[in-house]
């Protein structure tokens, strides 16, 4: 395999063309600071064209800053926020959620393919205006999910209506909001705030960018604290122009969604091919970015001694993730998927 193929994560690959040239640009000139440089300007009214819809935007470095802040501008100290299991403000953010809410309950629910469900979400919300109970608030969504799966539009207005008639808020973590879209082939807004969505983090960072999320408010009101707990968190980046001219390349001539449809075909390569594989068995199905094949740790043992970066922290103790990026080719995938059909029947 070429060295440069690695199917680890998406964050292994380099930023997009469009996004460097963008940065190149920003960097001509002085501009500036704290939000008011042209790009971050423009960042707000490109969005609000794609969402079709007034939105806030808070452009920020990481996906976690961007789900614990949001987080902690719609739950008080005593909230809960109610999640699938294997969601990332669950198991992969090392409490920061927890931390920015001020001490805010995560309940985690499980589901079927990494998917909460409304009939789920419903049975699980309780101890509203019980002083003893901390008190339902937020409900956050992963759409892709960790699973590697996306939740349809009926399925999020389901959740969301449940949310909606419970008062609580709807938070999306869009760490791969690009690939759902490609993979469902929907308006951003018909995913989003049409389906119930209050505050979206949208992610760039995934799908070719350097460094580039955004927090997306669809309700004024929700704002609250954000620009404070922005600072107070080391997220409000004095030099901001270089985060959001990120976007200004990421959403030119729909590049965000071109980098999505490449990475999200190139999975379903290799979802297709890992399929016909002795042994192997898929334990997700593929509808974004990432795959999720059960291996034998035997092979896995062999596919470590030819050198395969491949990962054994199993996300749910039954399946090993590969995940495609915005430049993984066909011939990388191709040649993945012929060196572990070599070690799938050793000598």
């Amino acid at each position: 395999m070429s060295s440069k193929s690695n199917f680890m994560s998406d964050n292994v690959s380099g930023a997009c063309p469009e996004v460097m040239d963008a940065l190149i640009q920003a960097n001509e000139d002085n501009s500036p600071s704290y939000g008011d440089d042209p790009w971050t300007k423009e960042l707000t009214v490109r969005l609000q064209e794609i969402f079709e819809t007034p939105v806030t935007v808070f452009p920020l470095t990481t996906g976690t800053a961007a789900n614990a802040l949001a987080l902690s501008t719609l739950t008080p100290v005593f909230g809960k926020i109610y999640c699938h299991e294997l969601a990332h403000i669950n198991t992969d953010e090392c409490g920061a959620p927890e931390m920015f809410t001020g001490g805010a309950k995560i309940v985690d629910i499980p589901g079927e393919n990494g998917r909460i469900s409304a009939e789920s979400l419903e049975r699980t919300i309780y101890g509203a205006g019980n002083v003893h109970h901390a008190q339902p608030a937020t409900v956050s969504i992963t759409q892709a999910c960790e699973s590697g799966t996306v939740y349809s539009l009926d399925e999020i207005r389901s959740i969301t209506s449940v949310a909606h008639a419970h008062s609580l808020h709807m938070h999306m973590d869009g760490a791969r909001f690009a690939n759902a879209i490609a993979t469902l082939g929907v308006t951003p807004a018909q995913m989003t705030w049409q389906a119930g969505i209050d505050v979206l983090s949208f992610g760039g960072t995934k799908n070719g960018c350097l460094a580039a999320e955004a927090v997306v408010f669809f309700k004024p009101e929700l704002v609250g604290d954000f620009p404070f707990l922005q600072k107070r968190a080391g997220q409000l980046v004095s030099k901001s122009r270089f985060i959001s001219s990120q976007f200004t390349g990421y959403l030119s001539n729909d590049v965000w969604l071109r980098n999505a449809r490449q990475a999200n075909a190139m999975a379903q390569r290799l979802s297709k091919g890992m399929a016909r594989l002795p042994g192997l068995e898929l334990a997700y199905p593929t509808e974004s970015n990432e795959v999720f094949v059960k291996i034998p740790m035997d092979l896995i043992e062999r596919l470590w001694a030819q050198h395969l970066s491949i990962n054994d922290e199993e996300l749910d103790g039954k399946a090993v993730r590969f995940v495609t990026a915005w430049n993984t080719t066909e011939s990388q995938v191709d040649d993945l998927l012929q060196l572990i059909a070599t070690q799938c029947e050793p000598s």
